[in-house]
Formats: C-alpha cells, structure tokens, sequence
C-alpha cells in the first residue's frame, strides 16, 4: 500500500484520485470510485439545482460509506449560478471534501472551513497554485498540458509542471494530465506528487454514466486523437478528435471569428446528449485526454484502481531498486 500525504489528508487507502467530470460525476461512478479506496467528486454543476445536488449526495452516501468529494467549478455563465446554495448544500449534506476549479476558490473558503471541509483546488500553472495556496486551500491538483479539459494557455506539460509546482508549494500535490497507469502514479511520485488525478481512465469503466460506445472510442483512440479548440479565444481546451471538433478548429482560425460562430457545434447539451447518452461519436463534442493512447480496456473501477496502484508498487519497490547499484 502507498501512502501520502494526499491518502492521509482526505482518509483514503489509494493515492488515486477522479476528480470531477462534467456529466459523469454522480453517484454510480463515484461510489464506485469510493468503494475502490480512491477519491471521487460529484460534480455540483452537473445537477441543475442545487437540491438536485442533495439528492445526488445523498444517493451517493447511500451507495457508500467511503470518503468522496463534490467538484465545484466557478466560472462566469450567461445565467448566474447559485453558488452559495450549493455550497450550503454541500456544508449541510456533512461532505468532507471539496475540489475547485476555474476561478478564485477564496469566497468560499471561510464556510469550508468553519465546516472541516477539506478543499483541493485546480490550478495549471505554479502561480496559481501559489494564490491559491496563499487563500489557504489544502492541496492542489496541477494539470499538466496533457489533461482534458481546460490546460490553460502556458502548454506545460506535466514532466515540468509537476516538480515545478511541488518545488514552491508546501500543501500536497496532486499530478494530473496524461496519466492512467501504474507507472503514471509511480513517475508522478517520483516528480514529488503526492498522488494521482485520472479522468479519462476513469471514463472507460463499466461505472461511467456513458454510452458503451464512447468507452470503446477511448480503447480504439490513441494518443494523437486529441485537438485544442478554443486557443483563439484565450479558453484552450483539450477535447477528442472526431469530425465537430474538425469542424470547431477550422471556423475558428478564419479571420474575424468568434465564439459565436461556432457555438452550436461547442455546445455542452449537445455532447452530452449525442456523444455521451446516445453513442454518436460524431453527434458533438466530446472530452479526452492524451491518456487515451495508454488505455487499453474497459475495467471496473475496481479493477483500474487495483492495477494502477500494484503496477505503481512494483515498480518502485523492484524495477527501479533493481537498476541501482549495479
């Protein structure tokens, strides 16, 4: 068993860490997650209200009496956002453990912490883990330029801005971006990590709220299968290669583009609806990382957990001891 300060902090077996997905984090995949001695975040956003987020915790404590999380991403949307509704919701439902992303968690620290809420921030550069750590969060997930979603627009990747941000922090880190073996959290550790992120991984498990079909994408994908969409925007995004996101990347690099141009074929309801529920790879846009060129198969969480995790041990207890010294 491999422990860190990331297992100790948030009461965890498994230095493993799923953190919150869009339309994937909810009580199947997260329990599951739990159940298997890593960490898992609902995603608050992912329910339109935030009682529908009560219930999604609750059908979550129901499943398991592991620790999870709840992902809450602040970010400015044409409709304001009840932000200090969920996280009432989340203080009230005796959640232990929250994950921000996007902008400044510092508004919601105080109730956090008045609640012994323990909040993991994601940050992709070192300047802002540091700010985020000086607002006083209590560890950070790092994403390197590998990951999925938004890398932000500084393209370091993970070799770099893992040690990097673990050479000025002082909370725990947690590596993120392009990992989904055992030798991921094994490398990452060796970088100063104190533990793993994996969302695509996480996608193809028999667990994941998605179509079958997107499951055998990522297994047939390999690491290429990726574009950036959004760089003219100044909102970098790592999503999978299929036909819309072709079609994203061209309309945005003629001259005098905008967003609007192409916010049809970006549209999150559409993914989630064609790609994620109805299996129509072509239907929408679809998130992945470059980890998607180290995934071989659809496991249970279970299953993907004990791997990492075993492969991580061996390696660092019999491969690397065996090339010193000779």
């Amino acid at each position: 068993m491999i422990r860190t300060r990331i297992t100790e902090l948030f009461g965890i077996d498994h230095p493993v860490v799923c953190g919150g997905m869009t339309g994937l984090g909810t009580a199947a995949l997260v329990s599951a997650v739990a159940d298997a001695g890593a960490l898992g975040f609902l995603t608050a956003l992912t329910q339109p209200r935030p009682e529908d987020l009560a219930k999604e915790i609750a059908r979550t404590q129901e499943r398991t009496d592991r620790p999870f999380g709840v992902n809450l991403t602040i970010l400015p949307t044409i409709r304001p956002v009840p932000y200090d509704e969920y996280r009432a919701v989340i203080v009230e439902s005796g959640v232990k453990i929250v994950e921000t992303a996007g902008s400044d968690p510092a508004p919601h620290l105080p109730d956090f912490h008045a609640a012994g809420v323990k909040v993991l921030h994601k940050a992709t550069s070192v300047r802002h883990a540091l700010s985020a750590e000086r607002k006083g969060v209590d560890a950070i997930s790092i994403d390197g330029f590998e990951c999925t979603g938004h890398p932000g627009e500084d393209d370091i990747p993970g070799l770099v801005l893992i040690p990097a941000a673990v050479a000025k922090l002082s909370v725990p880190v947690i590596a993120s971006g392009g990992i989904a073996t055992g030798s991921g959290l094994a490398a990452a550790l060796a970088l100063g990590a104190d533990g793993v992120n994996m969302g695509t991984r996480f996608m193809a498990t028999a667990e994941a709220p998605v179509h079958e079909n997107v499951k055998r994408q990522i297994v047939a994908n390999g690491e290429r299968d990726t574009l950036l969409v959004f760089r003219e925007f100044h909102n970098t995004a790592r999503v999978a290669r299929n036909s819309v996101s072709e079609q994203i990347r061209e309309i945005s690099r003629r001259p005098g583009a905008t967003f609007a141009d192409i916010a049809d074929l970006a549209s999150g309801v559409r993914g989630r609806e064609n790609v994620l529920g109805a299996g129509d790879m072509e239907g929408g846009l679809w998130w992945a990382s470059q980890a998607q060129g180290l995934i071989n198969d659809i496991d249970t969480c279970a299953g993907v957990v004990s791997r990492v995790v075993s492969e991580a041990e061996e390696i660092i207890s019999r491969r690397l001891p065996s090339l010193v010294g000779r």
